[in-house]
């Protein structure tokens, strides 16, 4: 709490103000509170003197346009964001608000994190509503733009990823299941959506990107200067394929066509995207593991059919990206069945989808139907949500697209704050990923408990980093996501710990601790 001291005119005794902040987002709102009898006082005491009494007058219209901004704040936090579970003030969504209170007029920008949010036009909606039943606003005036969330691993990623959002495989791990029709429509149903995409097409060996697409330029171009690849685009949808190399298809040993696929991935000049959509191939080899490590995966989505086999083989996938600490965000069951004579028929068999989402509790199961315009536009070069965009498949490939937008925003808020440090508390607040609990570690045994070449020699296993080395008040100067496993801690003395979450949770936890800091910050 700041205590503001002014001495009113005539008056042996200070008059107080309890100046509190609260933090709305991008919006900072000051509450200036006077206790009743100071405030007589002060209005008594004013009255003897002109200039004081202007700066009375203005303190008041501050005081009128601080109360109405808290009313237009307060309104607004009705508004909650079903992906986060917070209102869109706490978001800090709201910017660029303007309020004439004579003449009833509210003003303000509602900016998301992506333009492809599924529930922009409700807030929309609930904004101009929330807002015009405070009983002096006669016009409401909401705007709309997004501003993508930037990437939270940016410092430290190859230049040609370093600006792009969210990272989603599409993968099977077996082929012939329609991994690549599901990932071309994904793509541009996110396109269609508002979103800057792109697809990558990781598949040296049968590159399906060529086939699916159509772009007018089918030859990749490099840029001399920077000796970048530039990718090529079709309907607005930025694309790379080895199949746009111009050398087919290639025949090559794995360890080659991981530095290939390392090379088209991390040397494109993708830009600023807010999804860049990675077709994987089929298997778990160095390939895949390659471009786990390489591209910081912000989901995974399953591609399956009903067949047993498949479930096989896509278990394999899910386990590895497990492992990864990728997550599953949905399961796309191709080829489920077909109508015919009022009836649906089944032709292989029920069940994979539903007992994969079963076994390694994947939220959400989409169902694609035998369409021979499915396969009909894979072969044309026009993707399906493109040319029938009011068909069934169309519908469905929307649904996962919402789906993945939102999953995609839940995962990267619960990355960016699953380990920061609490100054008040001075403790490491950790809530892992997926995970409702909550807990506290000691900053210096986190340091202690450093398990790098630095801290312990590798050969004997000798802690060289003894318990004394480390100051028992050491705080740390910087914490960064690592991928979806671990984060970097910078210390005062320069060195970087890689802490994983899963060494995290096993540390010693701080007990009998306040939950939660306190609003007040004294300064």
């Amino acid at each position: 709490m700041k205590i503001l001291q002014f001495l009113a005119p005539n008056s042996a005794k200070p008059t107080i103000i309890n100046q509190k902040q609260q933090s709305y987002g991008a919006i900072s709102q000051t509450q200036i509170v006077l206790h009743r009898s100071n405030r007589q006082r002060l209005s008594i005491n004013c009255s003897n003197s002109g200039n004081t009494n202007h700066k009375a007058s203005t303190s008041s219209g501050e005081s009128v346009a601080k109360t109405s901004e808290k009313d237009v704040l307060k309104a607004l936090s009705q508004i909650i964001d079903p992906d986060f579970g917070t209102d869109i003030v706490s978001c800090g969504f709201v910017k660029d608000l303007r309020i004439d209170k004579a003449l009833g007029e509210v003003s303000l920008r509602l900016e998301l994190t992506t333009p492809a949010c599924p529930v922009k036009d409700m807030f929309e909606q609930k904004a101009n509503e929330v807002v015009a039943v405070i009983p002096w606003v006669k016009k409401v005036n909401v705007k709309m733009s997004a501003q993508p969330a930037k990437p939270i691993f940016a410092g430290q990623l190859p230049p040609g990823l370093s600006r792009i959002s969210s990272i989603v495989a599409v993968s099977s791990c077996k082929g012939g299941v329609g991994k690549s029709t599901v990932a071309v429509n994904l793509a541009y149903t996110l396109a269609g959506m508002g979103a800057r995409v792109g697809i990558f097409d990781a598949d040296v060996y049968g590159p399906s990107l060529p086939t699916m697409v159509n772009p007018e330029s089918r030859i990749l171009e490099m840029n001399p200067e920077k000796k970048t690849i530039i990718p090529t685009e079709y309907l607005g949808v930025k694309l790379v394929s080895f199949g746009f190399a111009g050398q087919g298809r290639a025949i090559m040993r794995g360890p080659m066509v991981s530095g290939v696929i390392n090379q088209l991935l991390t040397t494109t000049e993708w830009g600023e995207l807010d999804y860049l959509v990675i077709d994987m191939p089929p298997g778990t080899g160095d390939i895949q593991l390659t471009l786990c490590q390489v591209a910081p995966l912000t989901a995974a989505v399953i591609v399956t059919t009903p067949q047993k086999l498949a479930f096989i083989d896509v278990a394999k996938g899910v386990r590895m990206f497990s492992k990864l600490k990728v997550p599953c965000v949905a399961v796309v069951e191709n080829m489920c069945h077909f109508d015919a004579d009022g009836k649906r028929y089944y032709p292989f068999g029920k069940g994979s989808g539903s007992q994969v989402v079963q076994q390694f509790g994947i939220p959400h199961l989409f169902d694609l139907p035998i369409r021979p315009t499915l396969s009909a536009s894979g072969d044309s070069g026009t993707p399906e949500v493109v040319s029938d965009p009011l068909s069934d498949v169309a519908r469905t490939f929307q649904d996962l697209g919402v789906c993945v937008v939102q999953q995609c925003a839940k995962i990267r808020q619960q990355v960016s704050t699953a380990v920061t440090y609490d100054k008040y508390l001075k403790a490491i607040r950790v809530k892992v990923p997926n995970s409702d609990e909550e807990f506290l570690l000691h900053p210096a045994t986190v340091r202690r408990n450093d398990r790098s070449a630095q801290s312990v020699d590798e050969w004997t296993g000798e802690q060289k980093v003894q318990f004394g080395d480390v100051a028992e008040d050491i705080e740390p100067e910087e914490i960064r996501p690592m991928g979806n496993y671990a984060v970097s801690i910078t210390w005062p003395d320069g060195f970087s710990q890689i802490a994983p979450y899963d060494q995290l949770e096993t540390i010693e936890r701080l007990v009998d601790v306040p939950p939660l800091s306190p609003v007040e910050v004294y300064t």
